[in-house]
């Protein structure tokens, strides 16, 4: 942005150098301040000349701050002596640099008649911290100070000075003000203008166009803010017989040797982030200094610095570093040894010794090498040295003859004390168990019975399995602690890996017999599954089998088997065995269908799947499909059978084919009897013929209270016939000598049941006649339909048997036929007869 900026504000200045001159004089910008305040506000005038005889009568001035967009002023007026004049106010400019610009509009054209630059910032802030030294080699006062914040404004920073041989509070000799720099916060007063031994008084002074602002006056004498060079420093040769120390020469700066100088000297190991630490005073006129306390075989970085004795002044910068080491000490350890019998080349037998030091101080010396060595029973001055090696073991072949093995450590200090070496013989009692387990994939448990008696110490190897051919990957500690019956191993794990543990008890002079456990630091899965194979298979059955894999060493034992099988439409089934199962036969299965299966096998450690199995099942045969098919169709015929049964005999499925008739026998009118009747027996003859039985009772059963007389029509009897219509008369079935004691019952008018009427005498030796009515009107409910001529046995027989002649013309209108053919009908007294009207 900033080098957009600066690109269009040369564009512009470019335009405006190369107008016509007629166009540079149209117009002038004038600003109420070129710089203010940060903030603050601004005003500026366009005025454009009346010479500008191309623009309009009435040109419109408009005005651009910076990349803004063009704009018209506040107020634009045109002046008595022909002059345009266009004002603007910029309220709270912060813009520290800006270009202002004033525009007409010339041939549809923006035009630049002038411009102003405007500044804005803060006045100078107080500069502070001055201070200033004597450069002994440049010989010039050098003073610097902190100007303060930034004002955004071109400022100006003067050091100005005074001489003054009181207090400095007299003026005598002005100095010359020295100007740094741009951008530099330092100025250096050169030796010409200095009085050595003598008072100045020294300021600074900041100026912008906002203001002005002084610091602080210091006052000072020149000879005492002397800086002098740091001195060289350099090393002495060591002590050897002194551990822990270092020897330190320096030498002054050769123009300051004729002064009292003190000095100070700080160093810190290079170990991490150490911190310094000082020495201090050292005077200058011993040059030299023992410094002790130090680690051994440490390097360490030191640097020293001097100032004016008893003087003042200011301490000089620090030397360049140097870089010593201290003097090795020997090693201070013990070394745990341990040998194991290997055979050599050519047959020869060897001792694989290992070893480990242990150190007995924290300021041990560092090991460069070990040294071991044979020598002979009572001549320790003849020794033959076996190995002399930075390993931590060696294989070799003992002399034949009698002697001593020892063993030292050794660096640029010197030796350790030497470690004899013991061969014990395998004659101690064994441990009485041996486990192991993994806590972590970086550690491993081992833990054990003690025998009895209980072992001095023991002795713990650990290694991958299988060992490497030169035995290198073994790892082995002693423990010296007796009463332990367990102990971690966390050097040298891996994660997956099998380990082959050995503990063997060490006695006093003697050992027990090593023993033996293997484990995995993190046991995984089982690494194979045994296989599926089918060995047989039927149409709903097959039969697998598999071979158990064997156990491996360090390995859990499997906990249990898991067989999964699923067919083409991906229905799943499985099934858990115990690890003593060797098959398993599949059962349910679908004929001539084809089925997936695989074995999972599962440990403490994770489970694995084997490999899956395929197999088709066998399809069923032609008898069995015959078989198959009777039996279905067996069965539906069964359940055919069985509906219609219940559909035949379930009544709430019979009365929508038949309706229900009920049987008068069985119904309530067997034990009805109404409570008034009236009946009389006639013992007429009948009209038509003699023999007719005679009528045994009429019986008027009941009639509404309701009564209404309608008259009988008389006129056409062979065509009309009927009784009344709130009437009904029944012929019971029972002797007319019985009496009636009975209560009449309450019987609902909705109940439809045929009804008949019984003709004859209880002593005519025949048998009676049965009049059987169709009607299906409710019983006690109104009129009852005549029945059918050939439903009325009346009409179709006689006493004798013999056929009567039937009405058919009249048989839908009375039971009895004309009122000619009921001569006891004529004459009858009925109770009630009020309601038979006109009869």
């Amino acid at each position: 942005m900033a080098g957009l900026r600066v690109c269009s504000l040369t564009t512009v200045v470019l335009i405006i150098l190369l107008l016509p001159g007629s166009m540079e004089r149209c117009g002038h910008i004038s600003i109420s301040a070129p710089i203010i305040h940060l903030g603050d506000t601004a005003t500026a005038s366009c005025l454009v000349s009346q010479n500008c005889s191309f623009l309009g009568p009435e040109p419109q001035i408009l005005w651009r701050l910076g990349e803004e967009p063009p704009q018209p002023g506040e107020r634009q007026q045109s002046q008595p002596t022909g002059f345009h004049e266009s004002t603007i106010t910029l309220p709270y400019l912060n813009h520290t640099h800006i270009f202002l610009f004033c525009y007409v509009n010339w041939n549809n054209k923006l035009q630049i008649l002038d411009q102003a630059e405007l500044w804005a910032g803060y006045p100078p802030a107080t500069p502070y911290n001055l201070s200033c030294l004597m450069d002994l080699v440049t010989e010039n006062l050098i003073c610097q100070w902190e100007p303060g914040p930034d004002t955004h404004l071109p400022t100006k920073f003067t050091l100005k000075s005074f001489k003054s041989r009181s207090d400095c509070q007299t003026q005598e000799d002005p100095t010359e003000d020295c100007i740094p720099e741009d951008r530099q916060n330092y100025c250096s007063i050169p030796r010409s203008r200095l009085l050595l031994y003598q008072n100045m008084v020294i300021w600074v002074q900041a100026e912008n166009a906002l203001g002005t602002s002084l610091s602080p006056q210091l006052c000072l004498d020149p000879m005492d803010v002397v800086k002098l060079e740091p001195p060289t420093l350099q090393a002495l040769d060591s002590n050897p017989s002194q551990l822990g120390c270092l020897w330190l020469r320096w030498e002054t700066w050769k123009p300051s040797r004729h002064m009292d100088q003190s000095c100070e000297l700080r160093y810190r190991p290079q170990l991490g982030e150490a911190s310094w630490a000082q020495v201090a005073p050292l005077p200058s006129s011993a040059l030299r200094h023992k410094l002790c306390g130090l680690l051994p075989a440490t390097i360490y970085t030191l640097q020293i610095r001097c100032i004016r004795y008893r003087l003042p002044g200011q301490w000089s910068r620090w030397s360049p570093s140097l870089e010593l080491r201290t003097i090795e000490r020997a090693p201070v350890v013990s070394l745990d040894t341990w040998w194991r019998p290997r055979q050599l080349d050519a047959g020869r037998e060897g001792i694989q010794l290992f070893w480990k030091p242990m150190p007995l101080e924290e300021q041990s010396g560092q090991i460069q090498g070990y040294l071991l060595s044979w020598s002979r029973a009572g001549q320790p001055m003849a020794v033959l040295l076996l190995c002399n090696t930075t390993e931590l073991s060696c294989t070799f072949r003992l002399p034949s003859e009698t002697g001593e093995v020892s063993l030292a450590a050794y660096n640029s200090g010197g030796t350790s004390h030497p470690t004899a070496v013991v061969f014990l013989d395998s004659e101690g009692p064994p441990l009485a168990r041996l486990h192991a387990t993994a806590q972590d994939p970086h550690s491993l448990w081992v833990g054990w019975e003690p025998p009895s008696p209980a072992p001095q110490g023991y002795l713990i190897e650990w290694n991958l399995e299988p060992p490497s051919p030169s035995g290198s990957n073994v790892t082995w500690r002693l423990e010296h602690n007796r009463n332990i019956t367990g102990t971690l191993l966390q050097e040298n794990i891996r994660p997956f890996q099998l380990y082959k543990i050995t503990v063997t008890p060490l006695y006093h002079g003697t050992m027990g017999p090593p023993g033996h456990t293997y484990t995995y630091s993190q046991e995984m899965a089982p690494p194979r599954v045994p296989e599926l194979h089918l060995k047989h298979i039927g149409k709903t059955w097959a039969h697998l089998e598999w071979v158990p894999e064997p156990l491996e060493l360090g390995k859990s034992p499997l906990t249990h088997y898991t067989i999964f099988w699923s067919n083409a439409q991906e229905r799943s089934f499985s099934t858990i065995l115990n690890t003593s199962s060797h098959g398993f036969v599949l059962r349910g299965l679908e004929p001539a269908s084809l089925y997936h299966v695989h074995l999972m096998a599962t440990s403490q450690a994770g489970a694995t799947n084997s490999t899956g199995l395929t197999l088709v099942t066998l399809a069923l045969g032609e008898s069995e499909l015959y078989t198959f098919l009777g039996l279905f169709g067996f069965l539906v015929l069964l359940i055919c059978l069985c509906g219609a049964a219940w559909f035949c005999y379930s009544p709430s499925r019979k009365n929508p084919l038949w309706p229900s008739v009920p049987d008068p026998a069985h119904s309530s009118l067997g034990s009805w009897l109404p409570t008034m009747m009236a009946e009389e027996t006639f013992q007429l003859p009948s009209i038509q013929d003699a023999g007719m039985p005679p009528i045994t009772k009429i019986t008027v059963l009941e009639e509404e209270e309701e009564k209404k007389t309608q008259p009988w029509e008389t006129s056409d009897s062979s065509e009309i016939c009927g009784l009344p219509t709130l009437v009904q008369a029944y012929v019971l079935q029972e002797d007319p000598r019985t009496a009636f004691t009975h209560p009449q019952p309450q019987s609902g008018i909705s109940d439809q049941v045929l009804y008949g009427r019984v003709l004859g005498s209880p002593s005519s030796p025949g048998p009676g006649h049965y009049l059987r009515s169709d009607s299906t009107q409710p019983l006690l409910g109104g009129l009852t339909p005549s029945p059918k001529s050939y439903e009325n046995l009346w009409f179709q027989t006689s006493p004798l048997g013999s056929p009567r002649p039937s009405h058919p013309n009249q048989e839908d209108d009375c039971v009895f036929g004309p009122m000619i053919d009921f001569p006891l009908l004529q004459g009858l007294r009925v109770h009630g007869v009020e309601g038979l009207g006109g009869f």
